[in-house]
């Protein structure tokens, strides 16, 4: 990076009381040079590209994510906007890349990967800039993306030739004379390593985007900031208190897993070995314990919540609890009928097969229950899937079941600020409100309450309930997702509604009694 780029970025950096400092097998680090409390935001920034996840089941408007009223570029074919607003915002770029991608056959420009638009992106973009046709500032500036870690050299033969095909096509595509082969090749790299997953409020991937600040922060497995997007601009918050000369750590993975299983997942994407406080834990007693618990078998016992550990003489797994062994012929005799069943579970079940798919998914569950602890990953993995398939049928106090036993799981494997626990209860808090109203149809119908065995104590518990975990979720979403979102707005408008629909609840019953 050129010194004067350089020395801006430190000021830019110096104003937010951060700065970046160069660690031992860790690179650019990004630290804080004061405390920082839970929920403040450390650092955001607009990605220097994006593009939407479009595949050939969904699109979505390349300025804005969205998935309304959308109509395709009439030039390209290929990228999509849901109104001329996003279209004038986008063209400054966009018309060198439609004139790019017209020069490929109609047919073969489906082929064209939301990666390989990035890269497309990255080339006009760093051109017009450098022609002054768009500006270059501290932070929106292709020197930042030249600073990123590639990891070239530990890259295998084969992904490296992967690398030289795309850089081929995008080659073929841009035909810039300036554009050098093993540079896109490299920046494909980077991406890999570097590139983020744009999220809804609801953590949901809506796109791709480099965002070259954030990329310096470092990963943890006990993290402490979080990396969430308003709309296409990352902010990264603070989960807890930050004291002052601390490190600044966001996590690149999912960390609901054994240390083994996260190392494995870094060292395949991100290409280095883990060394945060967690990962040292590993073969430490602790660690044993918990990779048994999220990953291993449950006990014979039904009532047991030992976790078990290898048999020293190989008769099978010892219950760390109550010794009681199990037997290795029990538990492979399981796994194969489990795995018979996973065999004909769709991932992503169509609409019509939705109800046949819960039934098999359920079957899946009583065999990991059999199998597992109750804390497995596998398992909580199954009953999510069956969550989101009950909601989408609409069925909701069977969902309402599943989200409750998916919340201890998610406290236990999460940090306690975690979004993703925010966002069950959440889920929690409004099936519990849908799940009351039907009953309380009962009540407000003028049908006499006992007629229909209502358990009127159940009913008022249950909107309590509701407000509970509004209130949970408002909490713990506050710190990751700020106040002031239209999401976090419209989690309050629903916390609002639910105690002002338990306080009228509470009336009529007392009036009605």
């Amino acid at each position: 990076m050129e010194a004067s780029l350089m020395a801006d970025l430190q000021r830019f950096l110096q104003d937010r009381c951060l700065s970046v400092l160069n660690l031992p097998q860790k690179g650019r680090s990004l630290f804080t040079t004061r405390d920082i409390r839970p929920g403040e935001v450390i650092l955001s920034q607009n990605p220097y590209i994006c593009v939407p996840n479009n595949t050939s089941s969904e699109s979505r408007c390349d300025g804005c994510f969205k998935t309304n009223n959308l109509k395709k570029c009439s030039g390209c074919q290929v990228v999509w906007y849901c109104g001329s607003s996003c279209q004038k915002s986008e063209w400054k770029l966009h018309r060198h890349e439609c004139k790019a991608l017209t020069r490929l056959e109609k047919e073969k420009r489906k082929f064209v990967t939301p990666t390989i638009r990035l890269m497309i992106k990255l080339f006009i973009k760093r051109n017009l800039q450098n022609e002054k046709v768009l500006p270059i500032t501290t932070t929106d500036n292709y020197s930042l993306v030249e600073a990123l870690v590639s990891h070239m050299s530990e890259i295998d033969e084969q992904q490296m030739l992967l690398y030289a095909q795309m850089a081929n096509l995008v080659n073929l595509i841009l035909q810039f004379p300036s554009v050098d082969l093993r540079e896109i090749a490299e920046n494909f790299s980077k991406f890999s390593c570097n590139a983020h997953s744009i999220c809804d409020s609801e953590l949901r991937p809506q796109g791709i985007g480099l965002f070259p600040l954030v990329s310096i922060i470092n990963h943890s497995c006990s993290p402490n900031a979080v990396l969430v997007f308003e709309e296409q601009m990352a902010v990264v918050r603070a989960m807890g208190n930050i004291s002052k000369d601390s490190e600044i750590t966001i996590s690149y993975i999912e960390t609901a897993g054994s240390t083994l299983t996260r190392q494995k997942s870094l060292k395949e994407q991100y290409l280095f070995h883990c060394q945060c406080a967690r990962c040292n834990n590993v073969g430490k007693p602790h660690d044993i314990e918990e990779s048994a618990i999220l990953e291993g078998y449950r006990c014979s016992n039904e009532k047991c919540t030992g976790f078990l550990l290898r048999d020293p003489e190989e008769k099978g797994f010892v219950c760390q609890k109550c010794l009681l062994l199990r037997s290795k012929e029990e538990v492979k005799k399981l796994a194969s009928d489990l795995k018979t069943v996973s065999e004909k579970a769709p991932a992503s079940p169509s609409t019509e097969n939705k109800q046949a798919a819960i039934e098999l998914y359920k079957t899946m569950e009583k065999l990991q229950v059999k199998l597992y602890h109750s804390f497995s990953i596998t398992l909580m993995r199954t009953r999510e899937k069956l969550l989101k398939m009950l909601m989408d049928l609409e069925i909701w106090r069977e969902a309402l079941n599943y989200c409750r036993l998916i919340v201890p799981v998610y406290q236990r494997v999460y940090p306690a600020t975690h979004p993703l626990i925010g966002l069950q209860f959440y889920t929690q808090g409004k099936l519990e409100c849908q799940g009351t109203r039907r009953d309380w149809l009962v009540v407000v119908g003028g049908t006499w309450l006992k007629a229909f065995k209502l358990d009127i104590p159940k009913l008022l518990g249950e909107t309590k309930e509701a407000v509970s975990s509004l209130i949970k979720a408002f909490d713990i979403l506050r710190i990751s997702h700020g106040t002031s979102t239209p999401f976090m707005k419209e989690l309050s408008a629903k916390l609002e509604e639910a105690r002002a629909e338990a306080s009228y609840k509470l009336a009529c019953i007392e009036k009605r009694l």
